[in-house]
Formats: structure tokens, C-alpha cells, sequence
């Protein structure tokens, strides 16, 4: 039974800005330093990054006056500035700079008069932190197709949509094409707001499902890039699983397996992949053999003051 490795997989340019922000921190300040919300969705990084001395923490309420504070990759509303200013935190910005360009579009758009409609899933901190880049109202969030038939905006003419970076192409195309529909003179980003890493995944893990019966991604549940990476290999028709690591393979789920596709979301390192290939070969899985795929070389500075040197 093979093992194919999906490619790419794993750490995106975001996720390695976010977690060298918090290590240089801690190497330049001593720990504690403080990060609103987890700095990425993977808890085997959260919990590396917990001993090391970082204090992940909900609120800014919960930050000492005067402390360190790193705001997560996933970014922050406006009004979590604001307050972090008033109160004297230090801050270091580990937002990824692709969710970065999402949030200058809202403001453009609302200095330009417009309405805007956010494609994403409530609750997640990305959304959170794009809704809280307009002030006041005329920001709207949908997340299907049957959200926009039920969408009730006030300046119809004057509307726009942007979109979380890490939603399924497929499922957001569908939505983008009821906003459309519904509203003819809506207007769209220039490029897609899908980050390029999600896009790469997604299609890394699409010829995955096409040559395996299971498709294993590694990634933690609250992570949306990775529940979308197993949403499409069971949709394409493999049995598919998300796993935080290898202690989580049921053997079970190899009986009459042909092929085991293995992938990593964006805030998974590799080092899981290399623990789940050793414990499916333990289970009596062959080769792991790496699949071509798009080469990555995007890669994104770090603050000023964190740079080496």
C-alpha cells in the first residue's frame, strides 16, 4: 500500500512569519510574551510555543499595561489597535499580509462609499478582524449561496465583497456567483482574496483524492484551511480524516486500502507528516512517495525590529 504526499503541504509564508514573530520576541524580550489568540490554528505549534514562555490569551484585557503583545496571523479589528495603543502594549503584528490586503480593501471601499459583503464563516478570528476593519455599518457577512438570497443591504448599487483567505475556490465561486446574480453591480477584489497557499492545497489534494481510497490531512479542528483540504478529498469520493498527529490513525481505515494520500494544512509543520508516514509504515503502508506540485517561493519579512542583524 503507497503513501503519496500531497505537494505542497504544510507551513505557507503567512504561518512562518507568524511563528518566527513570536519566537524572535521571545529571544530578543524573554518570555512571557503575550499573543492574542492563537498566533496559527495547529495546536502542536501552540503548545511549542506555550513552553517556550508565549501566553496566548483571548483579550487584550488580559495583557498587562506596558507588556508585549503579538496579534495572530488570522489579524485583528481595528478597534484591537486602538486599544492596544491606549493602553501602552508594545505590538508586533503577526498578521499574514495576504489577510493584510483584504482588510485595505474594506477600507478603500467603505473611503469610496461602498457597501461591502464578507464570504466567510462566522465566528472564525479572520472574519472577525475583516468585519472590524469598517466603521459602522454597511458591512455584511454570508457564507452560501442561500445567505445571499436572504442578504438585505441598503445601497445595492454601492456594494462590494471581499472573502476570507482560507475558504474551499469551489464553494466560494458558487457564493460569489449568487452575489452577482442577485446584485449585478456588485464589485470584486482585482485578484482573488483566496490566499495562494489555500489554492495550492486544494489542488495538491484534488489529484490526492483522484489516485487514493484515504486521504489523511494533518491539522488541527479548528483550523478552516484544513477542514476544507479533507471537505474536498470526500467530496471527490476518498474516505478522508483530520488528524492532529499520527496517535489519531485508526487502523481500521487502511483495511482494503489501495493508496493513502497524506497532506498538511497550512499551520501544520512537517514534522507530523513525517511521524503519520512512520506510523501508517508501521501499520504495514509501504514507500511514502512525494507527488509533483507547484513550487512555492513566496516568502514574507519580518517587523524591522525583529530582523536579525
Amino acid at each position: 500500500m503507497q503513501i503519496q504526499l500531497a505537494n505542497p503541504r504544510g507551513f505557507c509564508a503567512g504561518v512562518n512569519r507568524a511563528i518566527e514573530i513570536v519566537e524572535r520576541a521571545l529571544e530578543l524580550f524573554g518570555a512571557p510574551i503575550y499573543v492574542r489568540h492563537e498566533v496559527v490554528h495547529n495546536r502542536f505549534v501552540v503548545e511549542g510555543l506555550s513552553e517556550r514562555g508565549a501566553l496566548f490569551v483571548n483579550e487584550l484585557d488580559e495583557v498587562p499595561s506596558g507588556a508585549t503583545v503579538i496579534f495572530s496571523a488570522h489579524g485583528v479589528p481595528r478597534s484591537v489597535r486602538a486599544e492596544a495603543e491606549v493602553r501602552g502594549l508594545k505590538v508586533f503584528d503577526a498578521t499574514c499580509p495576504l489577510v493584510t490586503k483584504v482588510h485595505m480593501e474594506v477600507v478603500l471601499h467603505q473611503q469610496a462609499g461602498h457597501e461591502v459583503v464578507l464570504i466567510g464563516h462566522a465566528g472564525h478570528p479572520e472574519v472577525e478582524g475583516t468585519l472590524g476593519q469598517y466603521e459602522g455599518k454597511g458591512m455584511y457577512l454570508v457564507e452560501t449561496p442561500e445567505d445571499v438570497l436572504k442578504l438585505k443591504v441598503s445601497s445595492p448599487d454601492r456594494l462590494a465583497f471581499v472573502t476570507q483567505t482560507t475558504l474551499s475556490l469551489d464553494d466560494t465561486e458558487q457564493v460569489i456567483n449568487a452575489l452577482r446574480v442577485r446584485f449585478p453591480a456588485i464589485i470584486g477584489p482585482k485578484k482573488k482574496d483566496i490566499c495562494y497557499a489555500t489554492q495550492n492545497r486544494q489542488d495538491a489534494v484534488k489529484a490526492l483524492a483522484r489516485s487514493c481510497d484515504l486521504v489523511l490531512v494533518v491539522g488541527s479542528a479548528n483550523s478552516s484551511n484544513s477542514n476544507r483540504l479533507r471537505e474536498l478529498a470526500e467530496r471527490l469520493g476518498s474516505d478522508a480524516y483530520l488528524i492532529d498527529d499520527a496517535s489519531q490513525i485508526q487502523p481500521a481505515w487502511l483495511v482494503e486500502c489501495s493508496a493513502v494520500g497524506v497532506t498538511a494544512g497550512a499551520s501544520a509543520p512537517e514534522v507530523l507528516v513525517v511521524e503519520v508516514v512512520e506510523r501508517l509504515q508501521a501499520l504495514g503502508c509501504g514507500e511514502a512517495v512525494d507527488a509533483k506540485g507547484r513550487e512555492e517561493t513566496v516568502t514574507f519579512s519580518l517587523p524591522r525590529e525583529l530582523r536579525p542583524g
